[in-house]
């Protein structure tokens, strides 16, 4: 059953960097199809859509266009496990489990909590000043991640992001478009019949960490948190999330 990989805001799949070699050493076998959402990576000329439902309507289709059938097993975070939960809600009979890493879904999360106060400033300098890549890829970098990077580590990261960023550009509009559809989106009342897994880093710079604990309690959902990592929790430790995978899968019902 294949693992279907969601990025978040703005971001492609490339920047799952080393996770799906990760995610594969502890589920040998299982394909791993990582998605780009319309207008990111190689999409990103394609229109954003203005919904989080929209969004999952797009994932489905791209799977039945690669010819791959249901059921899937998601692993998505921020504006992506959005999309997987709009996904498990309209067709629940696709999803055998989903994984939902640092998400802010309303009704779960005060405003001030799904987006940091502390981080406006950045977000409306990066959004009015039009930065090049490179500065625009730095400032991402401090924003959702915790990881001590050594020098050359760091250039390498931060330059190959610059150069997807400059080959695959998100346009201005989209990147409104997918705030918008983030912001509007709201989680149904009941759980939606998924087994779900809730990741979380407590010392998320972007969104609380408090979100993903009320969603938990509200949903009566299994949550584990990395003590260190930042937003990116893939990119911070990897490891670490996929070995909460692969206990989850062997210790509860998901399949």
């Amino acid at each position: 059953m294949p693992w279907v990989l969601l990025r978040g805001l703005t971001r492609e799949t490339r920047h799952w960097g080393d996770f799906a070699s990760q995610l594969r050493a502890v589920q040998p076998g299982a394909p791993i199809i990582a998605l780009d959402l319309p207008g990111n990576g190689a999409l990103h000329a394609q229109r954003s859509p203005a919904s989080v439902p929209a969004m999952a309507a797009h994932c489905r289709a791209a799977l039945q266009a690669l010819g791959v059938a249901p059921p899937y097993r998601v692993l998505a975070m921020s504006l992506g496990a959005m999309v997987a939960v709009a996904w498990a809600q309209a067709q629940p009979r696709e999803l055998a489990a989903a994984v939902l890493i640092n998400t802010s879904l309303r009704p779960f999360g005060a405003f001030h909590q799904r987006l940091r106060p502390s981080q406006y400033a950045t977000l409306l300098r990066l959004a009015l000043s039009d930065p090049d890549a490179a500065e625009w890829e730095c400032s991402i970098l401090a924003l959702t991640s915790r990881r001590r990077f050594g020098t050359a580590e760091r250039d390498a990261l931060l330059g190959a992001w610059t150069a997807w960023r400059r080959e695959c550009p998100v346009s201005r509009a989209n990147a409104l478009r997918q705030l918008l559809a983030a912001a509007r989106f709201r989680a149904p009342p009941p759980r939606p019949p998924v087994p779900l897994l809730v990741l979380a880093s407590t010392r998320d710079a972007l969104v609380d960490p408090q979100c993903s604990r009320r969603l938990a309690q509200a949903w009566a959902l299994p949550i584990a948190e990395h003590p260190t990592a930042g937003h990116d929790l893939p990119l911070d430790d990897g490891a670490w999330v996929a070995r909460q995978v692969e206990r989850w899968v062997c210790t509860s019902k998901a399949p």
